[in-house]
């Protein structure tokens, strides 16, 4: 079932609607959540399952997932884990309840972020509109060449695995790589590896590690990483910095990620 989007809130609408998968099994919180998003111009697919929602999410193309975590048949938790198998789109889960088990396991699963129902139309907006930001940005590093051009030091920028130049222009990062170890990002591509081997990270994951590789060795502590990764403007749940760091530590290494007790996290140079 698709709702297509009938009116433009707050601007002109864009050539090609942001297409947004809600899966929620209550009909009424569907109909209003998917009219909310329509009226900002969002073209809506809507699911009242998670069997469904999986297999319109295996059909189609999709800018974002909007998962509600008590669904029928698979739950939310298990719809995200199934998605994670596959894809990197961005994810927004919807907790009934606020409840600590459902926000962790919602991440854990690989989530991006979460909201607790019920939820303000103008939050909800401002949360998928944080989400799709982190999928479409300039990397600091490659912007501005940051803190990690210096040649011959470790996490150096540089052109095909050269150490790069200080004073370069931002279009020229565009395609630098950063290199710590056995990791390598690239950040014009926004392609990651592991000891040659490419790493599929979600889109917050790959924001996380491209924010933490623009200051290596440098502590960063979580309302910091909040404002930057996850685009808050306000104090947001720590928990999502580190269930995400958590998640990303699994796949480039636990010990490239440190953590320093009572005031974050730092990547490792």
């Amino acid at each position: 079932m698709s709702h297509t989007a009938s009116a433009v809130g707050a601007g002109a609408s864009a050539p090609a609607p942001v297409t947004i998968l809600l899966v929620e099994d209550d009909e009424v919180i569907r109909r209003s959540v998917a009219m909310a998003l329509e009226r900002y111009g969002y073209h809506v697919i809507v699911a009242g399952d998670g069997l469904t929602g999986l297999e319109l999410f295996r059909e189609g193309r999709h800018d974002l997932l909007l998962l509600d975590v008590m669904l029928p048949g698979l739950d939310g938790i298990g719809l995200c884990r199934r998605i994670r198998e596959t894809g990197t789109d961005p994810i927004l889960m919807m907790s009934a309840r606020g409840d600590a088990l459902d926000v962790v396991s919602g991440l854990e699963a690989g989530a991006d972020d979460y909201v607790v129902k019920p939820v303000d139309t103008a939050v909800l907006v401002a949360r998928i509109r944080s989400l799709l930001r982190r999928t479409t940005f300039t990397p600091a590093a490659a912007a501005t060449g940051g803190r990690a051009d210096q040649a011959g030091s470790p996490g150096r920028l540089d052109q095909s695995g050269q150490p790069g130049q200080s004073g370069q222009s931002g279009q020229a990062h565009q395609h630098a790589r950063l290199v710590f170890g056995e990791l390598a990002i690239d950040t014009g591509g926004l392609e990651v590896s592991l000891s040659g081997e490419p790493v599929a990270l979600a889109p917050t994951e790959l924001r996380l590690l491209l924010e933490f590789a623009a200051n290596p060795g440098i502590v960063l502590d979580r309302q910091t990483l909040l404002r930057n990764v996850w685009d808050y403007g306000w104090d947001g749940d720590t928990r999502v910095v580190d269930l995400c760091v958590q998640r990303l530590r699994k796949k480039i290494g636990a010990e490239r990620i440190e953590t320093v007790r009572g005031f974050g996290y730092k990547l490792r140079r």
